[in-house]
């Protein structure tokens, strides 16, 4: 059953008097629960992408349809709401609060959203990502690997059916990104969340069930549908 798809996805810029089509008229969808990965040369148009598909960008034509709705039909506040509660995120920066803990920026999005966190769905997240003894810590006392945990349980935490990941490893070194990479896989699988993950690392794009190759904003290559 696709989750979120998109129909004829256009996302253009003004690079002085030239129109750089970051996003070339891009018809796809994805599967409740698959991990697709999506990689391309630098500048290829792989993170405008993302950007566009889980709303955080406006396309410049085109349609984006989360189940049977389309995100043009939602106002500013809606899709705040949506991304808040179906959408996760994940980026290369990991954009902790500096002066919450380690579970008080877990918290922040259910915080937000003005409900009650739910302890035993939050402690199943925590024990997956192998953070239990780091709740307490602000994110300096943290390492890399350790915050972009603390992250990724952020994005967990509304239980959202998409996750959206640019570059989650960006950051880190080999042995931790390898480390997080497949923490992403394992709780996805476990929660039945959809992974949509942006990397520019074949080694990394090679772990996903499927994976989308992007040039010039346009997929050159899916090795779902065979397209090449």
């Amino acid at each position: 059953m696709n989750i979120i798809e998109c129909k004829n996805l256009t996302k253009e810029y003004l690079s002085g008097k030239n129109v750089v089509k970051a996003v070339d008229d891009v018809t796809i969808s994805f599967e409740q629960g698959e991990f697709c990965a999506i990689t391309g040369p630098s500048g290829s148009g792989k993170s405008t992408f993302l950007h566009v598909l889980s709303s955080l960008e406006n396309p410049t034509s085109g349609s984006v349809y989360y189940g049977e709705n389309s995100l043009s039909s939602y106002n500013d506040n809606q899709l705040s709401i949506l991304r808040r509660r179906r959408f996760g995120f994940v980026f290369q920066a990991y954009n902790l609060v500096q002066e919450l803990t380690g579970y008080e920026n877990i918290l922040l999005p259910v915080m937000l959203d003005g409900k009650k966190p739910d302890e035993e769905y939050l402690k199943k997240v925590i024990d997956m990502l192998g953070i239990g003894d780091r709740l307490e810590h602000l994110p300096s006392a943290l390492s890399g690997g350790q915050q972009q945990r603390i992250a990724i349980a952020r994005a967990l935490a509304n239980r959202p059916s998409i996750l959206f990941a640019d570059e989650p490893t960006g950051n880190l070194d080999s042995k931790s990104g390898r480390e997080v990479l497949s923490l992403l896989k394992y709780v996805s699988k476990q929660l039945g969340v959809t992974l949509i993950l942006v990397t520019h690392d074949l080694h990394v794009a090679e772990q996903a069930e499927r994976i989308l190759t992007i040039e010039d904003g346009r997929i050159v290559k899916d090795t779902k549908s065979g397209i090449m």
